[in-house]
């Protein structure tokens, strides 16, 4: 079995992802969650829930580079790690995570290219 080799760059690469996955739920775009459950899209619940998992992944990967002592605040803007430090995905963090309409479509347009 091959070892794998923790580093700064790894972590980076797997917040980035998250982050990535978070702002996909967000938009309702599709995620690898859809492909898990695609029975889920007929559910008034299923974007609620696919957000919440979006979030979690994303904490989770946080926390282990916290542990690890590995920068992850430079991949957000202020006000995301305020919201990402106080853990709770409410209604503010859905509708406030991109601080401007400017931000979103900066995001969809990376998404694209």
């Amino acid at each position: 079995m091959e070892k794998l080799e923790l580093s700064a760059d790894f972590f980076e690469t797997k917040l980035s992802d998250a982050k990535v996955h978070f702002e996909r739920a967000l938009d309702c775009k599709h995620t690898e969650f859809d492909d898990l459950y695609p029975y889920m899209i007929e559910h008034p619940q299923f974007f609620w829930y696919k957000r919440y998992v979006a979030w979690s992944e994303l904490l989770t990967i946080v926390k282990l580079a916290g542990e690890l002592n590995v920068e992850w605040r430079s991949q957000f803007t202020e006000r995301q790690v305020e919201y990402i430090e106080n853990r709770v995905m409410s209604s503010r963090v859905l509708d406030e995570w991109y601080e401007t309409n400017d931000a979103r479509e900066q995001v969809a347009n990376e998404e694209n290219a």
